[in-house]
């Protein structure tokens, strides 16, 4: 199985994130940011639909190369985290997201000055999901859901690149062992290759990440080889990427992130949604 389909307009893929709102989600992340584990998965995953939807734009406008889903469990409940317009939907061409972002908001960043400094200058970012923290984390739940919107695309999308399913959470399952569920997606595939499972663990505790490990032997528990195990090995292409962004890859590295810092999280999305050439 190659991953090597052709993503175009008539042949899109589907990129699902799993984004785990339980009450923990609220503590700060590891590291010198005060932020909140919530807050920068938002953050991130705002920003990645926004580059998406550049890097798919063209003259005509944003062309639909992807479908997306952003996911929220937490608490009690399991489903779409848009906000605004989008609210309620799961997969949504990447044209409509686009153009529906919740709200924008003004916010500053520092850029060189032209002289060796940084200045602040403001720029606009658009917010389809925001940060959520409550109850438990039914990860059980939100794999089956997403293993559903799989069975769907596929069945839609037999001859496609396969869907790519992203879960960034903080802790364990309090619904049960998820493992069964991850390996119905794994084991879902269209004529180009097995539907795709990534994990990232957020973390709080600081300390350096384990980063697309090729083994479970720097994991310090049962929870991160379990997450380890439920993750599948990168296609060629990412591992491609991955390893001009500086990473040690090999054939048996998984799409897997543990301890995850604000770095970490932004890579891992940048990685794991790397598609091949766009047509």
């Amino acid at each position: 199985m190659s991953y090597t389909a052709e993503i175009s307009r008539t042949n899109p893929t589907a990129i699902i994130f799993l984004v785990d709102q339980s009450a923990s989600m609220s503590d700060p992340i590891g590291g010198e940011v005060p932020k909140s584990k919530a807050e920068v998965v938002s953050d991130a995953i705002n920003r990645l639909l926004t580059e998406l939807s550049i890097k798919c734009a063209k003259e005509e406008g944003v062309r639909d190369y992807f479908h997306v889903a952003v996911i929220g469990y937490g608490h009690t409940s399991v489903g779409s985290a848009f906000n605004g317009d989008l609210a309620g939907r799961d997969l949504v061409p990447l044209s409509q997201v686009a153009d529906n972002p919740f709200r924008v908001e003004t916010r500053t960043k520092k850029v060189p000055d032209g002289a060796g400094g940084l200045v602040e200058t403001e720029t606009k970012f658009p917010v389809w999901m925001a940060p959520v923290a409550n109850g438990g984390t039914p990860m059980s739940r939100a794999l089956k859901y997403a293993d559903q919107l799989v069975t769907r695309w596929i069945e839609e999308h037999p001859g496609g690149f396969p869907p790519i399913v992203l879960n960034l959470s903080d802790g364990e399952s309090t619904d049960g062992d998820p493992t069964s569920t991850a390996i119905d997606i794994a084991s879902q595939a269209t004529a180009d290759g097995a539907a795709l499972l990534f994990n990232l663990h957020v973390s709080g505790a600081g300390g350096l990440p384990v980063t697309f490990p090729d083994t479970d032997a720097a994991l310090p528990d049962q929870h991160s080889r379990l997450l380890f195990t439920m993750s599948s090995v990168l296609p060629s292409h990412m591992r491609s990427y991955a390893a001009s962004q500086g990473y040690q890859v090999s054939e048996a590295t998984r799409g897997f992130v543990y301890n995850a810092d604000i770095t970490s999280v932004v890579q891992f999305l940048d990685i794991g949604t790397r598609a091949t050439e766009l047509r």
